[in-house]
């Protein structure tokens, strides 16, 4: 028996086949477009520039290991770091624009940009402790923090306008105690009665290499002093205006302190050595140890809510401690120096080692 189709049916068949391969065609194309739109996307990089408070080390690792090992771009930046360091200035450039984000010192320029109506904000805290300490030599009876005001102390001009005021607010410490410290270390060395002030990370390390000794560590934070440090800053402006540029950064900068810390950080170590060469890699590992033991960058709140974290009581106290002190005006409103927005969200807590 011949089987008799119907015309109608073939043809309709045939459309549905056609229009089928149409759309077919249509989702390759559009898959395509979508493609190459992604990675687009993914190429069109948000450069920023990031001014940090002195020349390359340690201190700044976790930055430089965010664009060594490209975290920032997986958050979608391109990151130019601009070293700091005598002859630069990155703090003048904040403000006006030339860089986008700036690694502060300590709150008081935080204050400090407040009262003298700079638009700018700290916005995360990489260091929970500030690295400034008092250094005795050892066998001298000079191991409590009471001691030190029995002796003459090496204090930089900086530091007598700021921590040794604290000093002498909170502990009856005397100016007369103090002599001048011009970043030499050799007075220090030479006379076994005498303190100096120093950074954790740095003085310690030059001074155990060069006469063999290991001094005594008071490390003000852990006496009170509890400024937040290393903080990032950037301008009002921009919190307003892209929000979501900033969170990109505060994020991808606290993963690049953690991988910094407990990770690989040979590549990271390399980019600042090119730009500092003078830095040895003996100096970078006593830098990173010293971080960790003291709990400079991930201790207290970093614990639970990730590196970078700050809370306002830490503030308050701080800013008390201040004004106590004569060194912050009680008249400055320090509520305008910081914001909470961008921290405090556990970023990067799945990275650090159980």
């Amino acid at each position: 028996m011949v089987e008799v189709r119907d015309e109608s049916d073939v043809v309709a068949k045939n459309r549905a086949v056609v229009k089928a391969l149409m759309r077919a065609a249509t989702a390759v194309a559009t898959g395509a477009v979508m493609a190459v739109s992604s990675v687009t996307a993914a190429n069109a990089l948000d450069e920023v520039t990031f001014g940090t408070n002195w020349v390359a080390q340690a201190e700044h690792g976790g930055f430089y290991q965010a664009v060594a090992d490209g975290t920032y771009e997986k958050h979608g930046l391109k990151v130019t770091i601009a070293p700091g360091g005598p002859q630069a200035n990155n703090r003048l450039l904040l403000p006006t624009g030339k860089v986008d984000f700036l690694m502060g010192g300590n709150m008081l320029q935080a204050f400090s940009a407040v009262e003298q109506g700079i638009p700018t904000k700290a916005i995360a805290a990489v260091f929970q402790k500030e690295p400034q300490v008092i250094m005795t030599h050892p066998g001298q009876g000079l191991d409590s923090f009471e001691s030190l005001k029995t002796i003459n102390l090496l204090i930089g001009k900086g530091g007598l306008n700021s921590f040794y005021q604290w000093m002498i607010s909170e502990y009856g410490f005397s100016e007369d105690q103090v002599r001048p410290y011009t970043y030499n270390s050799a007075p220090f060395i030479a006379d076994k009665r005498l303190g100096q002030q120093g950074y954790l990370t740095s003085e310690p390390f030059a001074i155990e290499r060069e006469s063999g000794i290991k001094p005594n560590i008071f490390l003000l934070a852990d006496y009170g002093f509890d400024t937040y440090s290393t903080t990032i800053e950037t301008r009002n402006e921009l919190i307003t205006e892209n929000p979501d540029l900033v969170q990109r950064f505060v994020d991808a900068s606290i993963v690049g302190w953690y991988n910094y810390l407990y990770g690989d950080n040979a590549a990271a170590n390399t980019l600042i050595k090119t730009d500092n060469p003078e830095i040895t890699d003996a100096q970078i590992a006593f830098s990173i140890d010293k971080m960790k033991e003291y709990g400079i960058v991930d201790s207290g709140d970093t614990e639970t809510m990730g590196i970078g974290a700050m809370n306002d009581a830490r503030m308050v106290s701080f800013y008390n401690k201040m004004v106590k002190a004569g060194i912050v005006s009680a008249d400055v409103d320090y509520k305008k120096s910081y914001t909470l927005d961008f921290v405090n969200k556990k970023v990067g807590l799945n990275l650090k080692p159980k």
